[in-house]
């Protein structure tokens, strides 16, 4: 899982899956669009847990282990919510009807601090990190290159354009990268930590990825016309698959074949034609 934000662990379910199927989780950064959901998501994880459950991992930049001890930690701010369950006996029959054994651990969560050059070994896949360029000094930001036996994606987080970015994404099928709006609307200072339409699509062309996922847009990019537009701007530059992410999309991160990228297109400009009137 990567990053947090509001909501994330109730998408998790309305997505089919529980808290307890997530197994390691990525911060790119700690903006609460990004993080506030993370005492949600570790206390109903702890809540579940049983003894065939594996420990959570959570790995981001600094101050994590800061972060998650104020949450959790022995003065944080739930710890009255987790001793209440770990000692009340109505808590703990709750717990035991569950499937759980006495006594119950408190929360207990493998928390690593992790930094640009770092590659993490996660069963058959290998998660690379790179610095992302997004309002640092005063913020830590990170982006993941995840690589595993048939294929491989990287989550940018927030970032502008940069030759780091680039370089992670060379080679990768699937490219997730943040478009804030239009290139045309993008100020010298959004432009330092955030990328346009057409940083997004000259990336993903120097990388030769296949395909380009646009993720965190501004509204702009939703109204009618303007998002048939941005999507013409970046095909004009990059040649792949171009979708926008969605609320609950599901997608199939195996290879893109060349024929699927040809019918991809197809459809592309059908869909560009019936609802931009071109």
């Amino acid at each position: 899982m990567f990053d947090c934000g509001p909501a994330a662990t109730y998408k998790l379910k309305r997505a089919g899956m529980d808290p307890t199927d997530i197994g390691h989780l990525f911060f790119t950064h700690y903006h609460y669009d990004h993080s506030a959901d993370y005492p949600c998501f570790l206390l109903c994880r702890w809540d579940h847990e049983r003894d065939d459950v594996a420990r959570l991992n959570v790995y981001g930049p600094p101050p994590l282990s800061r972060i998650t001890d104020r949450l959790i930690g022995p003065a944080g701010a739930f710890t009255d919510d987790w001793r209440v369950r770990v000692n009340h006996p109505a808590s703990r029959e709750v717990y035991a009807a569950r499937g759980g054994a006495q006594p119950r651990p408190e929360p207990c969560f493998n928390i690593r601090e992790i930094a640009c050059g770092d590659r993490i070994g996660i069963s058959k896949a290998v998660v690379t990190v790179e610095t992302a360029v997004h309002l640092q000094p005063m913020m830590d930001c990170l982006a993941y290159r995840v690589d595993w036996n048939g294929g491989a994606v990287v989550f940018t987080g927030d970032t502008g354009r940069d030759e780091k970015m680039t370089q992670l994404a060379e080679g990768v099928d699937t490219l997730v990268v943040n478009v804030w709006d239009h290139q045309a609307n993008m100020s010298a200072a959004i432009a330092a930590g955030f990328c346009g339409t057409l940083d997004a699509a000259e990336m993903a062309a120097a990388a030769g990825v296949r395909r380009l996922v646009i993720a965190h847009q501004t509204p702009g990019l939703a109204l009618a016309g303007s998002r048939e537009k941005a999507i013409a701007d970046m095909a004009a530059v990059f040649k792949g698959e171009i979708i926008f992410g969605e609320e609950f999309m599901c997608l199939d991160l195996s290879s893109v074949s060349d024929e699927s990228l040809k019918q991809k297109e197809n459809n592309l400009f059908k869909t560009i034609k019936i609802q931009g009137g071109r």
